[in-house]
């Protein structure tokens, strides 16, 4: 079960110069979704009334801290599932295709952005329940120490195991569930995916292996990865009981 969202305890810290500051986001929309078993591409698959990446995408929208959105994904049926719900994203300043891993698909996103944006968040469509107060939050410390995602702090006790038994608990102080938004300064996240020799399972390792520092965020125990048909169960019980319009 995933817990309620909690209030930030920590206010982001406010960059040097907010006037400098022109952050577009980078909507991942390519996977295929095999573990939820829809017989369409995940982004596609609905969520009370609307496909899924529809909620992020409109998160986004409503966002102040995000001036452009870039949608990385099978464009055609993107757009014809946007037109045929009706919506209108004011935001959206470039389509592309997505690649054969989301390492690729980041890569695919960064090339279509247009210039004039000083930082790029990263955002997996198929966190469809993140709010736009987790996004203004971590762009906020992108812009005043270069780089951060939003994370939530371990509560399982966690245990290593070998041949089915337990073979040591791990202790769990200091360690963080990474989520997206993850957002960087323009040039680190370039400079990342241009030297990435391995895939990486997220964008901040890449950003991490050229020596810079990514700041935590306080994140959203409700921002969590819909992946199976439990947690597409489950985001649809929660939009239900809390309507967004």
């Amino acid at each position: 079960m995933h817990p309620t969202p909690v209030p930030d305890p920590t206010p982001a810290a406010p960059p040097a110069d907010a006037a400098a500051v022109r952050a577009a986001a980078i909507l991942l929309c390519a996977g295929r979704g095999e573990r939820l078993g829809a017989g369409v591409d995940k982004a596609l698959v609905p969520l009370a009334g609307r496909p899924l990446f529809a909620w992020s995408l409109e998160a986004l929208e409503r966002c102040a801290a995000i001036a452009g959105i870039v949608v990385v994904g099978p464009v055609r049926p993107l757009r014809e599932a946007i037109a045929a719900a009706g919506l209108g994203p004011r935001k959206v300043v470039a389509w592309t295709e997505g690649g054969r891993e989301r390492q690729h698909s980041v890569a695919r996103g960064l090339a279509a952005l247009p210039e004039g944006f000083t930082h790029v968040a990263v955002h997996d469509a198929a966190r469809a329940l993140v709010r736009e107060e987790v996004v203004a939050r971590v762009v906020a410390d992108a812009a005043a120490h270069g780089a951060a995602l939003a994370a939530v702090p371990l509560e399982d006790t966690l245990k290593r195991g070998a041949g089915g038994r337990v073979d040591a608990t791990v202790p769990r102080a200091g360690l963080w569930r990474a989520q997206t938004p993850q957002v960087f300064r323009r040039d680190w996240i370039v400079a990342a995916h241009a030297a990435a020799g391995a895939l990486a399972t997220d964008d901040a390792a890449l950003v991490e292996a050229l020596g810079h520092a990514v700041h935590l965020t306080q994140g959203d125990p409700l921002n969590f990865k819909i992946t199976t048909p439990g947690d597409l169960a489950l985001a649809e019980a929660w939009l239900a009981a809390h309507p967004r319009r």
